[in-house]
């Protein structure tokens, strides 16, 4: 068995790759606790012991995101805790049952990879335009310049195998977290045990979030979250075996159905995570494993004040490493430059999907119908 011949490892390569992805996770992990008022300890322990089973599972940078059209509506709406959980709980049946059904296959076999690599733009540019606008300005001119420090220090280390760019970064945003702390703001530290959810969603709540939470999500998690992973893993691994999306789909359910009961947030795979996490240097599962440890900790011992963790790692600091994942996730396209047809449409694709309403799923269904007539010029 390929993957089982790269056990995860717990190297410092591992560990520098293992916050590659922190830049998308923590602003919407931090931003759904303080928006629906779960219980912060048991949404980050639960976050990080399912990045730990990933980790073990698939041998592979193989991280674990919140479902971003869930957080982005449950943020905008201040939503309950429950009807976040009922959708997650619809999500994850209805992914277990495209996965077993052999639905999740005909998809993959039905959706070209030109515009699995569109929706791979569609990502990209959500991430850049979310580093360029909200992250990197968070702090004026000093956090301008904080960014590009860190910019130069993966740039100029990039090719360092003895000290990791991604440990050099993060030893900076603490020392500049903890220099410039505010004297009159808490400290993030304090053991708090995670609190099991109260109350399980009424058929109300399920109602509301098959129609607000979960219709949005299932296109962009089909498109991100299965086809373009496996894409990715293809890509970054193409030595191991090969992933299937029925496996993919299938421990994308079976996670939102074992976060719901601990009170954790909704959650998939995702590509940029994988993109994030391999940039700065993870090639195993140890990444996981190490992140989501980190998470587990933070969860017992940081986030009684979700407010104040999210000091630990400075705007500026957090809008590089999405910078970063963004331009490496938009590097993809470019083998679809030799066809122009391909690449026009793979960046028609990434456009609707990044800035449409419904993008996803428009991307995905009519960048499959529109490559139909096109398909034997790209052979």
């Amino acid at each position: 068995d390929a993957m089982r011949s790269h056990p995860p490892t717990l190297s410092r390569h591992e560990l520098a790759g293992a916050f590659g992805d922190l830049g998308t996770d923590l602003p919407l992990l931090v931003g759904v606790v303080l928006a629906t008022g779960m219980d912060a300890p048991a949404a980050f322990v639960a976050f990080g012991v399912l990045q730990i089973l990933s980790g073990v599972a698939y041998r592979l940078p193989m991280p674990v995101q919140p479902l971003k059209a869930m957080a982005a509506i449950a943020i905008a709406g201040k939503l309950a805790p429950p009807l976040l959980a009922a959708g997650g709980l619809i999500v994850g049946v209805v992914m277990l049952l495209l996965a077993n059904s052999g639905a999740l296959e005909w998809i993959a076999r039905t959706v070209p990879k030109t515009v699995v690599r569109g929706i791979q733009v569609g990502l990209g540019l959500q991430l850049l335009n979310l580093a360029l606008t909200r992250f990197l300005p968070s702090a004026g001119t000093t956090g301008w310049l904080l960014a590009a420090v860190a910019l130069a220090i993966v740039v100029g280390m990039r090719h360092n195998r003895t000290v990791p760019a991604g440990l050099v970064v993060l030893a900076l945003a603490f020392t500049y977290a903890f220099a410039t702390w505010p004297a009159d703001t808490a400290a993030p530290w304090g053991f708090h045990l995670p609190a099991l959810p109260t109350r399980w969603p009424t058929g109300d709540e399920f109602a509301r979030a098959a129609l607000l939470l979960a219709l949005p999500q299932i296109a962009l998690s089909l498109g991100n979250s299965v086809l373009a992973t496996k894409q990715v893993v293809a890509d970054f691994f193409p030595e191991r075996e090969p992933l299937t999306v029925r496996r993919i789909g299938t421990t994308y359910g079976l996670m939102n159905l074992v976060a719901a009961p601990l009170g954790g947030l909704p959650v998939c795979h995702g590509s940029g995570g994988i993109v994030g996490h391999y940039v700065f240097g993870a090639r195993t599962g140890g990444s996981a494993i190490i992140y989501g440890s980190a998470l587990v900790f933070a969860g017992l011992f940081l986030v009684g004040d979700p407010a104040a963790f999210q000091r630990l790692v400075p705007g500026p600091i957090l809008g590089a490493l999405l910078l970063v994942e963004a331009i490496a996730v938009l590097a993809l396209v470019r083998d679809q430059w030799r066809w122009p047809s391909a690449f026009t449409l793979a960046i028609a694709c990434g456009l609707t999907a990044a800035f449409a309403p419904y993008g996803y799923a428009l991307a995905l269904v009519g960048g499959t119908l529109a490559s139909m007539p096109l398909r034997r010029r790209w052979v």
